[in-house]
């Protein structure tokens, strides 16, 4: 286990949520760290009480200015970069129908494309050092997609098979890549964060409309605590041998055993099928 005290983080998206927690518990294990926002005022406090170890930038994880200057002036503070977590995005709920198009492509800018960019901004310095982790805070909604939250599955799920293709290809270089997938926690994500399509078919009331009124519901009843997710986020960034994926929740972690019950059923109902396809074997 590395000492967070002798670690470097960059981490995006630190205002509120999953990334302040995650910035405040690595600043309270006295690890220096570069917190990012797209209004950096909102990160006075933890500057203000960590003014040797944190740094305040601004970054929109679309604008590729912002990017580079994130990276660049994080190595002039501190030298380095240790640790880079991608947690900068947000949720868009709507039936797939009710979908808006540019609000769509804006929320897969910010959680997909943003998020590989600020990626690909960080690996060349990983390269060089042959060395650095990257932990993406993803989403249950990255392991299975259910109404009313379809495009958000797609941006999660995309980055998902994205990032399983670079934990392969980062490996032999020394680079450990892990994803964490969260259930429903505490945060603002299902509150204020949240954007809505104003589209509203009758037709889906019953699937779509009941799940989003559901997911209204539990906002501020979530049984996540973020704190705790933070301590999470702190380990897997300085243990000798981390889980390249691990969903955090017990909630989620039953409804995903469930889910690849039902996948390992229909393989089996179905395997005669699928084998039947291919060539036949070869006369002997």
């Amino acid at each position: 286990m590395k000492d967070p005290a002798d670690t470097v983080w960059l981490i995006t998206g630190c205002s509120s949520g999953f990334g302040r927690e995650i910035a405040r518990c690595a600043l309270a294990a006295g690890a220096r760290v570069a917190v990012t926002a797209r209004r950096p005022e909102t990160l006075t406090d933890l500057c203000r009480s960590y003014p040797e170890t944190a740094i305040a930038l601004a970054l929109d994880i679309t604008d590729a200015s912002q990017r580079e200057r994130a990276v660049a002036d994080t190595l002039a503070r501190f030298g380095r970069i240790d640790v880079l977590v991608n947690n900068a995005g947000y949720g868009y709920v709507a039936a797939i129908e009710e979908g808006e198009e540019a609000a769509v492509r804006a929320m897969f800018e910010t959680n997909f494309f943003g998020t590989v960019q600020m990626t690909l901004a960080v690996l060349p310095h990983f390269r060089a050092r042959r060395a650095g982790r990257i932990l993406n805070n993803s989403s249950q909604a990255g392991l299975m997609a259910n109404p009313g939250t379809g495009y958000y599955s797609a941006s999660k799920h995309a980055l998902e098979g994205l990032m399983e293709a670079l934990t392969r290809e980062l490996a032999p270089l020394g680079i450990q890549v892990i994803s964490v997938q969260p259930g429903a926690f505490r945060t603002d994500w299902s509150g204020r964060s949240m954007q809505r399509s104003p589209r509203r078919m009758q037709d889906y009331a019953e699937t779509v409309g009941a799940r989003l009124d559901a997911i209204g519901a539990m906002d501020g009843k979530q049984p996540g605590d973020p704190e705790r997710a933070a301590e999470m986020f702190l380990r897997l960034a300085t243990m000798d041998d981390p889980p390249p994926t691990l969903v955090l929740g017990a909630g989620l972690l039953a409804s995903y055993r469930a889910k690849l019950a039902e996948v390992q059923r229909r393989l089996d109902d179905w395997a005669q099928e699928s084998c039947a396809v291919d060539y036949p074997d070869p006369a002997p």
